[in-house]
């Protein structure tokens, strides 16, 4: 028995719900706080049912400062003898801040309820345990597969050493993703707003030379209110063929625009670039001259970067099923048919093989007016 009279580790009825809110508070921030994980915390004072909200936060863009003690200095003295909701282990470890569990433990917070154990070995266990040692209740594993989607870029790249990568595909109704010679508009406004929204949650925004060249994208995010949002653009390109006259080159100065490219990559094709406010990084190269996918992906995460979202053509896709990096896939099916012979497939036969052998398995179907959202994710 704890200090609280509640049985350690035990889930009381109003966890759940108060977790959700500490995962809300989490997932308003994805995308602003690499390369820290965006944590929620709610602090809930009074007896179980007659709870009531005196403190919450949310990571800081930037990674500093932490969801705890924001949460904690918003309830003040109301936090002594309360709960904290946090949906991901409070870090333990010395950093530009001092331990998140120091602050939890000075605030007289008596239960602890979390969602997930973070498996950064700075971390790992250490930050529940030192919450035990101090006395204080804690609970674990509250939703911690809805948790588990949200700091997935997270564990990922600690356990992984890459971010992970959500791949976004539009198809039309016979799956199609081109046509010859021309440019196929398959999505409407609200299948395209839902993108958008990705992109805002994201680290990054990935796609190859041939999407940037064939469709010129600004890859931002065009969102009311949501400008600022626009993540790191990143572009695969191997021999540096992007040319000056592009969106995604022009605005570099604006947006920051990551070019990865091989070793081999011509220095005058890197200084232009530079000269446009590009940055231009080098990567292994695999055995047909293309750059080494896993590489590029583990560059992005030394950076600190945990989520991409790739929305790169149907070559680029497939290349990243055949390479087992493909975490989440969404596959948007517009309502009109294309017709005719010559047009692209959207699913190549990598990814056809991840979805046919359930490598991704469907775990969310969406509408968005005329579109069908269908998205997939790694097995466990």
């Amino acid at each position: 028995m704890s200090v609280t009279g509640i049985p350690e580790g035990d889930v009381l009825e109003g966890d759940p719900r108060f977790m959700r809110l500490a995962l809300a508070l989490g997932y308003r921030n994805l995308g602003r706080t690499w390369p820290n994980p965006s944590v929620g915390a709610v602090v809930v004072a009074g007896e179980p049912g007659a709870e009531r909200i005196v403190g919450q936060g949310v990571t800081a863009p930037g990674g500093r400062p932490h969801a705890e003690p924001l949460a904690l200095a918003m309830a003040g003295a109301a936090a002594r003898g309360a709960t904290l909701y946090v949906s991901l282990e409070p870090c333990s470890h010395h950093g530009r801040t001092p331990p998140c569990t120091d602050a939890i433990v000075a605030a007289g917070i008596t239960r602890v309820v979390t969602a997930l154990e973070d498996p950064d070995p700075r971390v790992a266990g250490r930050g529940h345990g030192l919450l035990r040692e101090a006395g204080i209740a804690v609970t674990t594993g509250v939703l911690a597969r809805e948790a588990a989607r949200d700091h997935r870029g997270h564990v990922t790249r600690v356990t992984q050493g890459r971010p992970s990568l959500h791949l976004k595909l539009a198809q039309t109704r016979d799956g199609f993703a081109g046509a010859p010679a021309e440019r196929l508009r398959i999505t409407g406004p609200i299948a395209d707003g839902a993108v958008h929204l990705w992109r805002a949650h994201a680290d990054a925004i990935l796609v190859g030379i041939g999407t940037a060249r064939a469709d010129d994208p600004s890859l931002t995010v065009r969102l009311p209110g949501l400008s600022d949002r626009s993540p790191l653009r990143v572009v695969l390109d191997s021999a540096l063929r992007i040319l000056p006259s592009t969106s995604l080159v022009r605005s570099a100065r604006d947006v920051p625009t990551l070019m990865i490219t091989t070793r081999r990559a011509p220095i005058h094709a890197k200084r232009m670039l530079a000269s446009f406010g590009v940055e231009v990084i080098g990567v292994e190269s695999d055995r047909s001259g293309r750059i080494d996918l896993a590489a590029a992906l583990q560059a992005l995460a030394e950076r600190g970067i945990t989520r991409v979202c790739c929305e790169g053509g149907p070559q680029l896709a497939d290349a990243l099923a055949a390479a087992d990096l493909v975490d989440v896939f969404t596959r948007i099916t517009g309502p009109n048919a294309l017709g005719g012979a010559g047009g692209l497939p959207a699913i190549g036969p990598a990814l056809a093989e991840r979805l046919a052998s359930g490598h991704l398995r469907p775990v969310e179907t969406r509408t968005f007016g005329p579109d069908r959202a269908v998205t997939y994710e790694r097995s466990a």
